[in-house]
């Protein structure tokens, strides 16, 4: 059994809080109608991001998802700006241009997400090839969902990391459905996403999405290794988002997944678990708990006070920054 490093277990079980009651705080204010964008929450899913909140430096890239609010706070991205954007206000981290599904900033190394599925995996493979051009010991770290291995560019995507042996981490997040679409009518009987890309030239890694402290020292290993020169890795993560695929409610009386399903994987939640190893060795967990939740609540409230106070983007900028 791995020994718990408890400031490592805090700093965990504080970014998978925060990242959760962000998300939280996004479905309970979504039929307001002040946030006028798709929103695609990742409730439940919290583990990967906030172990990779601990492994990657700031001088590393990121590029994510339609699902990337939580990579976007875990590579260190404002909070504020965040959720100006979702509301379309001029403060936002995309101007107000983006929503929920363009998210951006620069100065944390988060270089964007993509409404298109699979579209931002060159993008961060471009980034690995401009930081192994420039000899820095910058990583490219490049989260994707398991629908997004369905996408040709994946593909060439991996092979041409692996053939220039580029800086860059392939994070899958493998939540089982596409939309409402089972891996089982996507993809083949009996094949395995991590196994497909090791067979591609990578290395690679599967595991429990849920079992954070795992994760976080599965992920430092192979960020190690790719600094030192190994080469691309893939690191593919089973996870399950407790929301619909495409905003605030819950779905699971539509049919495609069966409640046995879902509450087996609530069972097994990724704060839950940590906070089970914590508690043996952590005295005063329930009331740091609390003194967390507090200040979190604090964080987010006055988030959502800029957000609603911020003004709307000038129509004179509408055309500032847009490139075609």
């Amino acid at each position: 059994m791995m020994q718990l490093d408890v400031d490592i277990g805090m700093r965990l079980f504080r970014t998978m809080h925060r990242i959760r009651m962000v998300e939280e705080e996004i479905a309970s204010r979504y039929a307001q109608g002040k946030m006028r964008c798709p929103t695609h929450l990742s409730t439940g899913q919290e583990g990967v991001p906030a172990a990779l909140a601990e492994c990657l430096l700031p001088s590393d890239y990121a590029v994510s998802t339609h699902r990337g609010h939580a990579h976007y706070l875990a590579k260190g991205g404002d909070l504020k700006a965040m959720i100006a954007e979702i509301y379309g206000k001029a403060t936002g981290c995309s101007r107000g241009k983006g929503g929920s599904m363009h998210l951006i900033d620069l100065s944390a190394g988060f270089m964007g997400t993509s409404a298109i599925v699979g579209n931002s995996i060159p993008i961060g493979v471009g980034l690995a090839l401009a930081a192994q051009n420039r000899g820095t010991n910058q990583l490219s770290c490049v989260f994707l969902g398991d629908g997004a291995t369905e996408e040709g560019v994946y593909y060439e995507s991996l092979n041409f990391a692996a053939l220039r042996n580029l800086p860059v981490l392939f994070v899958c997040e493998n939540n089982l459905y596409s939309v409402y679409s089972p891996l089982k009518v996507r993809q083949p009987s009996g094949r395995c996403i991590a196994t497909v890309a090791e067979s591609m030239g990578l290395k690679t890694i599967k595991g429990d999405g849920n079992d954070v402290l795992t994760v976080y020292a599965e992920c430092k290993r192979a960020i190690a290794d790719i600094r030192a020169g190994g080469g691309p890795w893939l690191v593919e993560y089973s996870v399950y988002r407790w929301r619909e695929h495409c905003g605030p409610n819950f779905d699971n009386d539509l049919g495609y997944r069966s409640s046995e399903e879902y509450d087996c994987w609530r069972r097994r939640e990724p704060i839950g678990l940590l906070r089970a190893k914590l508690i043996r060795s952590v005295a005063d967990l329930d009331s740091q708990e609390v003194d967390i939740r507090g200040e979190l609540r604090r964080e987010i409230d006055a988030a959502f006070d800029f957000a609603e106070s911020s003004p709307f983007p000038a129509a004179e900028d509408a055309l500032l920054g847009e490139y075609a």
